[in-house]
């Protein structure tokens, strides 16, 4: 399970060290893609081989769901990462994110996520009152 923010700047190179305790995971190969509020995704190869094998089982009439499967697929970008951890962020996903240097890498469970710093901040501090509102409305068990 991914837990944690981190703040790792890109290099010159446009690579992102990834944080120490996420590469183990990571090392045998990773998918990068575009993910909601403009970050980035990033699961380990097989987790996202499992992640969008549930999504294919949605039928191909769903208008939608062909939409939602085609920018997925369409931005992915798979690699391994260096031995020091670096993942190089392709240009096109640098621009859908924001990524020009402080960024935001956040554990979201099953995936990690790749934010401007910026970005992160501002969705962070946007979402903080909703998140302590939301204590009655969690399903029940949860917390």
């Amino acid at each position: 399970m991914f837990l944690g923010t981190y703040t790792p700047r890109l290099d010159d190179k446009n690579r992102l060290v990834l944080p120490a305790r996420f590469r183990e995971p990571f090392a045998d190969g990773l998918v990068m893609t575009k993910g909601q509020e403009r970050c980035l995704c990033v699961w380990p190869a097989e987790g996202f081989k499992a992640a969008t094998r549930t999504l294919s089982d949605a039928p191909l009439t769903s208008k939608s769901a062909r939409d939602y499967l085609r920018v997925l697929f369409a931005g992915a970008h798979d690699e391994v990462p260096d031995k020091q951890g670096r993942i190089t962020v392709p240009q096109p996903l640098r621009t859908y994110a924001g990524l020009v240097k402080d960024c935001a890498v956040i554990g979201a469970g099953t995936r990690v996520e790749i934010w401007s710093a910026t970005a992160w901040e501002g969705y962070l501090a946007a979402q903080e009152d909703t998140f302590s509102a939301l204590s009655e409305e969690v399903p029940p068990g949860l917390l």
